[in-house]
């Protein structure tokens, strides 16, 4: 039978003495099955995947999963209160300006002892040497004798707790954006289970955020092992969802992320068969080098002409730029934003006002069709 239980995690303390805690909400499995992490709003602004969340506990009560779950609302509550008037700021550490999605760790040196001491081992063996030796790090960064930043006195308490699962999936949004999802190569194949319209296909590299330092280790161990002639799978799936944008709840569109989601744990079995009705949608996709930023090539004012989330040919302008301070004067009032090629703007930058070099969008280009095992 499966039970659903919460309690908190104390993450860091204030400077009262008070700690810090974020709330965890765990459900014991019925049966073998892979293990699921799931965590939202580790940037403050980014509130929609605690909506995602609250249906995934209302769906887990209702179709009790074989694996454990782990969920986690609200993983960063520094971040949701880090308030500027309306706005919410909440995507960096105010004491180190580093991104609170940053901060999680990885050391690659582990996957060549590994290889010296499990090359031959059992799959099961080498699944727990590496969590071991992966939790051993996190430990030994913590207990530090010269301390850690206060991001990762979260960061590392979050990452422990996903450490112990299969799957681990975190909730985000971009500042004005369209739904879309990061994924690692090798789990391309599974990517349109989720219902979600634009794809990033990233490779093995780490770089601080919480779904590369959840299948980085993995992936490289996988690889290194393929090089000495042995072939180990790809033992833990990591996404990273971009669920619209901030500053943005809205409970019921909610229910779509989560039904993509449960679909996805249906495939992996974490689930048992249930209707799952889920529109469908146009999926594309593109490599990571294939998904570019765009600056602003002046300051002014911005006025975002083209549709997040569908097809912009060649020549379409994407943005009209305003100057008017050069009201009433000589000078150009306006110029227009093109690309000389095929793209799908993913997300844009949220204010109207933009110096020379904002990043005003960000676009798939060279990108193709999304389509799945069965596709």
């Amino acid at each position: 039978m499966t039970t659903v239980s919460s309690d908190t995690l104390v993450v860091g303390q204030q400077a009262t003495g008070a700690d810090i805690t974020v709330p965890v909400i765990r459900f014991t499995g019925t049966g073998a099955a892979p293990s699921v992490y799931i965590q939202a709003n580790i940037h403050g602004a980014e509130v929609q995947g605690n909506a995602v969340i609250q249906h995934l506990v209302e769906l887990f009560k209702a179709h009790p999963p074989k694996g454990d779950v782990c969920l986690v609302p609200m993983a960063n509550p520094l971040g949701i209160n880090q308030k500027s008037g309306e706005f919410t700021l909440g995507r960096f550490d105010p004491i180190t300006g580093e991104n609170w999605n940053r901060q999680y760790h990885f050391e690659a040196s582990l996957i060549e002892q590994l290889l010296q001491t499990h090359l031959n081992a059992p799959e099961a063996e080498v699944a727990a040497a590496l969590r071991q030796a992966m939790a051993a790090q996190i430990d030994a960064k913590l207990a530090s004798p010269f301390g850690v930043k206060s991001g990762q006195h979260l960061a590392l308490r979050l990452q422990k707790m996903a450490l112990q699962a299969d799957i681990v999936l975190d909730l985000h949004t971009g500042p004005i954006s369209a739904r879309h999802l990061y994924v690692p190569s090798y789990a391309q194949e599974r990517a349109h289970l989720f219902n979600i319209p634009l794809n990033i296909v990233i490779p093995s590299d780490f770089a601080g955020a919480l779904d590369e330092a959840s299948f980085s280790p993995w992936w490289q161990l996988s690889e290194a092992m393929a090089a000495q002639g042995r072939a180990l799978p790809v033992m833990v799936d990591a996404f990273t969802l971009e669920l619209g944008s901030q500053e943005y709840l809205n409970v019921a569109a909610a229910r779509n992320d989560a039904m993509g989601i449960a679909r996805y744990l249906q495939h992996r079995g974490v689930l048992g068969a249930f209707d799952l009705t889920l529109p469908e949608i146009p999926q594309y996709a593109c490599t990571l080098e294939n998904y570019r930023a765009i600056y602003s090539p002046c300051g002014g004012q911005i006025e975002y002409l083209a549709p997040l989330g569908v097809p912009a040919s060649a020549e379409q302008v994407l943005a009209r730029i305003w100057h008017f301070d050069a009201l009433a004067t000589s000078r150009q009032q306006s110029r227009e934003l093109r690309l000389p090629e095929d793209v799908i703007p993913v997300l844009h930058f949220a204010s109207a006002s933009v110096r020379q070099g904002t990043e005003l969008y960000k676009v798939l280009t060279h990108y193709y069709p999304l389509t799945g095992a069965d596709g």
